[in-house]
């Protein structure tokens, strides 16, 4: 399991014991849009109450499965600002819904299941671990049963808009994310002796000593590729994303 979201898990189930021991904890930090003026602070906070233990299992196995990949294609800062901005932008798609008490990660965890379908969109999930969907098509699926749940079409008490925000605010960080990177790469900061491409003969020499046989199998595989168009075209074939994933996996 990868750094934030172990911590993630740990601070969700610490504040749902806490909540079971002192109920009376859930109503200052509970998400209602049109108090937020009074308690700004309930934009964050909601996302990591939840209303019951299959709330929370749910909520957390799906960060448990999704997570871990993800903070380690993006790396640890990028995965809890994509967290944080999907539980956001969850809280703020909750205003249709003014005067609902909204509670649970889920408008974070969407956006980690966004984020996990931007990167590996024909990696095969199993819904309820028996139905086999590839990780684009459960998005959509996702996506059209919120959108039907914000209607009234399906079942009741489910903050159905803060999953379309998690879905939006995750869409709109990763988006971000690669126009940055792409910044960065057209502006090289490395001024020393280079093999073409901008990039320098020490980096080169760098990304090819990561060590493929202790990543992830999805990680070891993305690696691979890169490496071997490096190898075929040269630096210069790479886009600002390939450059970016050799830096993450050579750091340290």
């Amino acid at each position: 399991m990868t750094p934030w979201v172990r911590w993630l898990i740990t601070a969700n189930v610490v504040m749902f014991l806490l909540t079971m021991v002192m109920p009376d904890l859930m109503k200052p930090l509970e998400l209602i849009p049109a108090l937020v003026l009074q308690r700004p602070w309930t934009l964050v906070t909601y996302a990591f109450l939840h209303a019951g233990f299959a709330h929370i299992l749910f909520n957390m196995l799906t960060l448990f499965f999704f997570g871990p990949q993800l903070e380690a294609r993006i790396g640890g800062t990028n995965f809890i600002r994509l967290y944080l901005f999907s539980a956001l932008s969850g809280a703020v798609a909750s205003f249709v819904t003014p005067f609902a008490a909204i509670v649970g990660a889920s408008g974070a965890i969407f956006g980690v299941m966004l984020g996990f379908a931007r990167y590996w969109p024909r990696a095969t999930i199993l819904i309820w671990g028996i139905v086999p969907v590839q990780a684009r098509i459960m998005v959509i699926i996702m996506t059209v049963l919120s959108l039907f749940g914000g209607m009234g079409i399906g079942q009741a008490g489910i903050a159905h808009f803060a999953h379309l925000g998690g879905f939006a605010g995750g869409w709109l960080y990763l988006k971000w994310m690669e126009r940055r990177r792409f910044v960065m790469a057209v502006a090289p900061r490395e001024p020393r002796r280079s093999f073409g491409g901008g990039v320098a003969a020490a980096t080169i020499e760098r990304w090819k000593r990561i060590p493929l046989d202790a990543l992830h199998p999805a990680n070891r595989e993305e690696v691979g590729r890169v490496l071997t168009k490096l190898e075929q075209h040269g630096p210069a074939s790479l886009t600002a994303d390939e450059r970016e994933t050799l830096n993450r996996f050579s750091a340290g």
